[in-house]
């Protein structure tokens, strides 16, 4: 199958620390496709488990080995197909990318020198924040469930980047905080193009609109990935 992009990057970390906003700043560049939360990672996993378990005495008799590279390699291909001709680069969001076993499905079948970017906020100001985003939505939310292990949204992505920064010695993961993203953006951007090796592309930080918005409906949550127009601390 014809690959619709030149290059894979992955955004992941946790929630409620910029990832929206982020993608909506780096679509700016019209090399870049950028959109909300992926189901790309959970596919790949999903696919390869079927494949090693459901499916491994057929495609072992049937000297089908490589057929699981093949479908699964592919899937990004597929899930991409309809981007914009323009938008190679492709940055998949998905906060338990930093996960060890997610990780290796990336080197394994798409680019065994994947980058990362991987955002980071403080667990109280990330729970403060999806607690009031939930008042507004005139929702109830146990926090005490909210801090499992385990769990979405916090927790789990909160284990992938303590594995990433215990396994950062091939430079696959940029950490990137909150407060930095609010305060030298800039700054920030351009990290995040030398990090990836990408041309620089003079952005508008005054004039930001999500390219492609998420419709939070789905999520029962008005205004989960609402951004500003201007760059500003979101209380939210």
């Amino acid at each position: 199958m014809n690959k619709p992009f030149d290059q894979f990057v992955c955004l992941s970390g946790l929630p409620r620390s910029g990832s929206t906003l982020l993608s909506a700043i780096l679509c700016q560049n019209p090399k870049i496709h950028a959109e909300g939360n992926s189901a790309l990672c959970q596919l790949m996993w999903d696919t390869e488990q079927s494949l090693l378990n459901n499916c491994n005495e057929q495609i072992l008799a049937n000297n089908r080995n490589h057929t699981i590279y093949d479908l699964i390699s592919n899937i990004p291909n597929i899930y991409y197909k309809d981007i914009d001709i323009n938008e190679k680069i492709i940055v998949d969001k998905c906060r338990t990318w930093t996960l060890h076993d997610n990780v290796e499905l990336l080197k394994k079948y798409l680019d065994k020198n994947i980058k990362i970017i991987v955002l980071e906020r403080p667990i109280v100001e990330i729970v403060n924040s999806i607690v009031k985003l939930y008042k507004k939505n005139n929702r109830i939310i146990d926090v005490e469930k909210l801090l499992d292990l385990e769990t979405e949204p916090i927790m789990r992505p909160f284990a992938g980047i303590i594995n990433a920064k215990k396994n950062n010695i091939y430079n696959n993961f940029l950490f990137i905080s909150y407060k930095e993203l609010i305060e030298n953006t800039e700054q920030t951007i351009k990290k995040i193009y030398k990090f990836c090796n990408w041309e620089y592309f003079n952005h508008d930080f005054d004039n930001i609109i999500p390219k492609y918005k998420e419709n939070d409906k789905i999520y029962g949550l008005d205004g989960f990935h609402d951004v500003f127009r201007k760059i500003k601390v979101n209380n939210l």
